[in-house]
């Protein structure tokens, strides 16, 4: 099985760089070889292999890691100016989603005679942003600017968002549809104990950090702390959890974002610059498992629910944004670019969507078929669309090659 896996991740690092030759992000490339290598195709990343402890408790460790590049950025000095506008700008796209796809989807089930219900969960597996793609292309092309300024930290702020909204509609539909005691006690446990862990691993981890070392005493202490932060992960997933739903790159974000505060930003690049091929090999992995689970097959027998559903969501994220910068005073660019970079979805909608299917099997199995086959299309199509129009954004923004370390 990890013959496979290190074939897998080659095959990703060299289909990644023939895609750059078109002019395309790399990323778009390992979601490919995903879907290529996954149990919908060659199957060399089998149903198994992907369901083994082993497979799932190196990935949490690896989201751990690409939640580095969320937090590092998350250095009060750096947006305290703008934490207001962030917020409210999250907001906006976030619930403007949620409320575009829920209002459009009500009208078609309406008329279609379909639960009414069915349209508050599209809404709620709508409004979530997947971040790694998005941050994928941020390292990438080394953008900087006002528009990769404002995404970084927002990718966080926006999973708390959707958290909240896409479990407190399934809490409520779940006890409306079979009187199901979903509790709402564990929403706003999912989203703080991510957060409360990081920060407990990440304050020693700023300790250690902060007095300038050699660069192999910086990197192993840097991913032993990242292993402690995991590990801790995991553990709570398992004995805590109703289901193991912990957002690991949430994790590794707080984690991340103590520790930047704790350290000179000289020495916060110092310790970045050593752990980029690390991170790199960690964003390739959670791609190619992105990717994975995508049924290319799902492409021919989208329907009208897929189409409605990748517009309108496109829509919701791209106007709620533009509004949210514009109230804000947020720069130009922001206002016009923002919204293209905050569409990419997958990985995020395949776990909401799996979720609501779980809730809906056994009272509505027709509404869970609906919702099962929507999202696998969308899934394949939007997420193609938004790596493209996530890597135009950045460019018409102007923040190509900016970058500085």
């Amino acid at each position: 099985m990890i013959v496979n896996w290190i074939i897998c991740i080659a095959f990703a690092y060299v289909v990644g760089k023939l895609i750059t030759l078109v002019k395309l992000p790399s990323i778009l490339g390992w979601l490919i070889a995903g879907m290529i290598v996954g149990p919908n195709a060659l199957g060399i990343l089998s149903t198994d292999l992907l369901n083994t402890s082993g497979y799932e408790m190196t990935l949490h460790i690896l989201e751990c890691a690409v939640g580095l590049m969320i937090g590092t950025e998350l250095v009060w000095n750096r947006i305290k100016k703008s934490g207001t506008a962030l917020i409210i700008t999250t907001l906006t796209q976030s619930l403007g989603t949620f409320v575009s796809v829920t209002f459009v989807f009500s009208l078609v089930f309406l008329f279609m005679d379909i639960p009414l219900y069915l349209a508050f969960i599209f809404g709620g597996i709508a409004l979530a942003t997947a971040p790694a793609p998005a941050l994928s292309i941020v390292r990438e092309f080394k953008t900087d600017g006002p528009v990769t300024k404002t995404l970084i930290p927002m990718a966080a702020l926006d999973d708390v968002v959707g958290v909240v909204v896409f479990f407190t509609v399934i809490a409520v539909v779940a006890r409306s549809i079979s009187g199901q005691d979903m509790s709402l006690i564990v929403i706003p446990i999912m989203i703080l104990l991510p957060l409360v862990i990081g920060f407990f691993t990440g304050l020693p981890a700023g300790l250690l950090l902060k007095k300038k070392n050699s660069k192999t005493w910086t990197l192993v202490v840097l991913i032993s702390m990242i292993l402690l932060t995991a590990f801790v992960g995991i553990l709570c997933n398992t004995y805590l959890m109703p289901a193991p739903i912990l957002n690991f790159m949430l994790m590794g974000m707080a984690f991340s974002a103590t520790f930047s505060n704790m350290v000179s930003e000289e020495r916060l690049n110092e310790i970045m610059e050593g752990f980029n091929p690390f991170l790199g090999i960690s964003m390739i992995v959670v791609i190619l498992n992105l990717g994975a689970p995508l049924d290319y097959k799902a492409v021919f027998s989208a329907g009208l629910f897929t189409v409605i559903y990748i517009v309108v969501r496109g829509i919701g994220k791209y106007s709620g944004a533009r509004i949210g910068a514009k109230l804000t005073n947020m720069p130009i660019t922001v206002q016009k670019y923002l919204g293209f970079t905050l569409l990419p979805h997958s990985g995020v909608s395949l776990i909401f969507t799996g979720i609501a299917v779980s809730v809906l099997y056994e009272q509505a199995p027709e509404c869970a078929v609906i919702i099962q086959g929507t999202i696998a299309a969308a899934a394949v199509l939007n997420e193609i669309i938004a790596v493209i129009a996530a890597k135009k954004g950045f460019e018409w923004a102007g923040e190509f090659n900016k970058a500085t370390n």
